[in-house]
């Protein structure tokens, strides 16, 4: 089964709802960064929630940016995503190894440590639209629920999980974020969050077979169900050697040509998808007459 976004509303519209299978995006984001158990664990829940906070944008343009930084061995987090389910990745130190926490669970929290949560929505305004919160508990969902809550005025419950198998790949992965919108009555909130609390956790559903519709379903049954949408989801990046050349080109003819004047090949690497880019010392010379053209 492919990854997919179910986008849905509940309670005559008083509830929007996403929920995401993300077990492959997952997994291609921790074979292409060669990511440790809790690196996987951290960036399969920022991917997730990435891709379902893409889709909730309107402009077919439009990009979501969400940046975690910490004071823990991690360093921090950045995802990027757009409106069509397409999302991309990485951590800052991929390979970083903590134990357990006290649940016996991969510890998020401790590997990105005390911080700052960022999401910055360009929306083809002069300015993007940045909002800050501080990092609550730093295992990421509550984190961002507490962002929805205080920077977007939207009370939220976010859930997100990455279960890994014993050889250190992605067994599940995904997540939802269930919304309450103006209006929604005294009797959906109190039924809603009592159902929530039923809620073990999102990876046992996954890994009970559940889908995406199925986890929705449970969830809000009661509240009249609606889907609207079923979005697939990718780990996807747009970099390529037009785009290396011109960002070598942009640094300028004297860094240009001391690359050159060492006489070796020089490595470029894409931050998002560690995909590499070799550039010959002859395509050096190409690029510095593009660049004193």
């Amino acid at each position: 089964m492919s990854d997919y976004i179910i986008r849905a509303t509940a309670a005559e519209g008083q509830i929007r709802a996403f929920a995401a299978t993300t077990r492959e995006l997952t997994e291609f984001a921790r074979q292409a960064h060669n990511t440790s158990p809790v690196a996987t664990a951290a960036l399969g829940r920022l991917l997730t929630a990435g891709a379902m906070m893409g889709v909730m944008m309107k402009g077919a343009d439009d990009i979501l940016t969400i940046k975690i930084e910490g004071d823990g061995p991690i360093g921090g987090l950045t995802v990027t995503a757009d409106s069509k389910g397409d999302v991309k990745g990485y951590a800052y130190n991929p390979e970083v190894m903590l134990p357990p926490n006290e649940k016996g669970k991969l510890d998020v929290g401790g590997a990105l440590g005390i911080g700052v949560l960022s999401v910055i929505k360009d929306i083809g305004l002069k300015e993007p639209y940045v909002g800050q919160t501080i990092l609550v508990t730093s295992e990421i969902a509550e984190d961002l629920t507490y962002y929805f809550a205080t920077s977007e005025q939207t009370p939220s419950s976010v859930a997100l999980g990455v279960l890994m198998n014993k050889d250190n790949t992605v067994r599940q992965a995904g997540g939802f974020i269930l919304q309450l919108l103006p209006g929604a009555s005294e009797e959906v909130i109190s039924t809603l969050e009592n159902r929530l609390k039923e809620i073990t956790s999102i990876t046992s559903l996954l890994d009970a077979g559940n889908t995406p519709e199925m986890i929705l379903e449970h969830i809000l049954g009661d509240f009249g169900l609606e889907i609207l949408d079923k979005i697939p989801t990718r780990f996807a990046c747009n970099c390529s050697r037009e785009r290396i050349e011109k960002a070598l080109i942009s640094i300028g003819k004297k860094e240009l040509q001391e690359m050159i004047d060492e006489g070796k090949t020089i490595e470029m690497n894409c931050h998002f998808c560690n995909k590499h880019y070799p550039v010959t010392v002859e395509e050096l010379k190409g690029l510095l007459e593009k660049a004193t053209r």
